[in-house]
């Protein structure tokens, strides 16, 4: 069994020991449960510093490996990045970027938001003290604006969600009672039905839906005899032409439920606690130019960004976690099947801008939540916190896929001033308001190359993803990419938490030949 766990003959050996019961075929991504001393005397060095590369990092140390941490750029946290005033940006083919922001103020240009399911992630934080607030991921007052319905006047989301609601129930009202139902429920489960659609689409006595205050007021409820007066009900017809109405229902996906978290102070607080709870060594500004195994050991070579140095680093295992259209550009031995895997992947485009604004929101009841707009730049996010507050650090653009390829293809002058005119036409008369603009875009970001991958999609194959997802040696491939999660950061802390698990299995696997070889006459 020695030959089989040599280089190139891991997997064989590996199958071996399930035969005999010693591994687990499946990798929970639980916390790792590992002794403190399990990887004494084991090094491990981890490339790249993004979440993935920081929880595989904590959790080898915890489990007693020397680990060392090689990150390409000055900061950690990959994409997850918050800018504040005075930060430069550097973007490939565009001028450099500094932060304009007011004091205080700051922007997520990544991940701006925690599913309160997203455990892995939230589990970090409260281990290392990172303090939360919600964010507030919906409001009923923010906007929906298509230039297709109404005029391309806006509309509030809970006009278009409730009288959508009543509307779609009178219809369903209209064909229990006319028999269209007749043969899916029984005479008791229709009057039941009828009794709940009364509830839920606010309709009359009669099964009609005329408007509903759910939907807002024409005269809000105030002293005397100030009685509130709901607005007209919008003709289901009308609001079905509505090209944005889909979004209203945005927070129904399970990944933007209520409760949604944030760090105080902005999303690096997660990264930059989980670096400072290392106790090994993070090379910032280590660029890795190859990295190369031995059946003894892993070997990176690396170059300062600054200085120009170049060295090289051993360990016994490597954790590759190195986005892919990056990682196709380094060097390696890897196999030919692997090589090729990781060069076809195509990533999705996403960009981000963020202005500098007063909160002229706050005066039309938008306190938090998103605007959507559709086109080129999709939607408007207004800030969860300082409400009251001079002022606030709007997106005023977050756009992906095919849209944010049409809007990347733009100059920096022409998606700033795309941005501000989609802005004036949800609320009139403000794009002027808006400074210090910054875009993002993450297609041009020199360490990344793109957003995420989806591996259903965009021409990608998902047996490369399957293969990716298989050790190769001492070499470990990890990060969002490789989970079901690409695009959050609980992905990465799910990566990198079975990443850990498959090299405590090559640990035990590697003790166990060893333990054989010496015991043999």
């Amino acid at each position: 069994m020695t030959r089989a766990f040599t280089l190139g003959g891991f997997a064989a050996g590996y199958a071996a020991l399930q035969g005999l019961g010693l591994t687990s075929a499946a990798f929970a991504q639980d916390a790792p449960d590992l002794p403190r001393d399990f990887g004494k005397g084991r090094s491990v060095v981890v490339l790249g510093a993004g979440i993935a590369g920081l929880v595989a990092a904590y959790e080898l140390e915890r489990a007693g490996f020397a680990v060392t941490v090689v990150e390409a750029r000055e900061r950690v946290g990959g994409r997850n990045w918050t800018i504040r005033g005075g930060d430069r940006v550097e973007t490939l083919d565009r001028p450099d970027q500094t932060a304009g922001f007011s004091p205080g103020l700051h922007f997520n240009a990544g991940p701006a938001r925690l599913p309160s399911h997203h455990q892995g992630v939230l589990s970090y934080a409260k281990v290392l003290n990172v303090p939360l607030e919600v964010e507030v991921n919906s409001s009923r007052s923010s906007l929906l604006q298509s230039d297709a319905a109404f005029g391309g006047r806006p509309i509030q989301q809970r006009q278009a969600i409730n009288d959508l609601r009543g509307g779609l129930s009178e219809l369903l009202a209209k064909a229990t009672r006319g028999g269209g139902l007749d043969r899916e429920l029984s005479a008791p489960d229709k009057e039941r039905l009828l009794a709940f659609l009364k509830t839920y689409g606010d309709l009359d006595a009669g099964g009609a839906y005329r408007g509903s205050e759910r939907s807002g007021y024409v005269t809000t409820p105030g002293a005397a005899d100030q009685r509130g007066v709901a607005r007209p009900p919008l003709p289901l017809r009308d609001l079905l032409s509505d090209d944005t109405l889909p979004y209203a229902l945005f927070e129904e996906n399970i990944l933007m439920q209520a409760t949604m978290l944030e760090p105080t102070g902005g999303m690096d607080a997660i990264p930059k606690a989980l670096a400072k709870a290392l106790k090994g060594p993070i090379l910032l500004n280590a660029e890795v130019t190859a990295f190369r195994q031995t059946p003894q050991v892993a070997e990176v070579a690396i170059r300062d960004s600054k200085s120009g140095a170049a060295r090289k680093i051993a360990a016994d295992y490597l954790v590759v976690t190195v986005p892919l259209p990056i990682l196709a550009k380094v060097a390696n031995d890897l196999p030919g099947e692997v090589k090729a895997a990781i060069a076809g992947a195509r990533y999705d485009n996403a960009t981000k801008v963020a202005f500098d604004a007063p909160r002229f929101w706050e005066a039309e009841q938008i306190y938090g939540g998103l605007s959507f707009v559709g086109g080129e730049t999709t939607l408007v996010w207004y800030p969860s916190g300082g409400f009251h507050q001079p002022r606030g650090l709007l997106v005023g653009a977050y756009t992906v896929g095919a849209a944010a390829r049409t809007f990347q293809a733009r100059s920096f002058d022409e998606q700033v001033a795309v941005t501000r005119a989609a802005i004036d036409k949800l609320h009139p008369g403000k794009g002027r308001d808006l400074t210090a603009p910054l875009v993002i875009d993450w297609n041009r970001q020199a360490f990344n190359l793109g957003p995420w991958i989806h591996w259903e999609g965009d021409g990608n194959d998902p047996a490369a993803y399957a293969l990716l997802n298989q050790p190769q040696g001492r070499i470990f491939l990890s990060g969002a990419h490789l989970s079901q999660l690409p695009s959050w950061q609980e992905g990465g802390v799910a990566a990198a938490r079975r990443t850990v698990g498959l090299i405590a299995q090559r640990v035990r696997a590697d003790r166990l030949v060893l333990s054989r070889t010496e015991t043999r006459p």
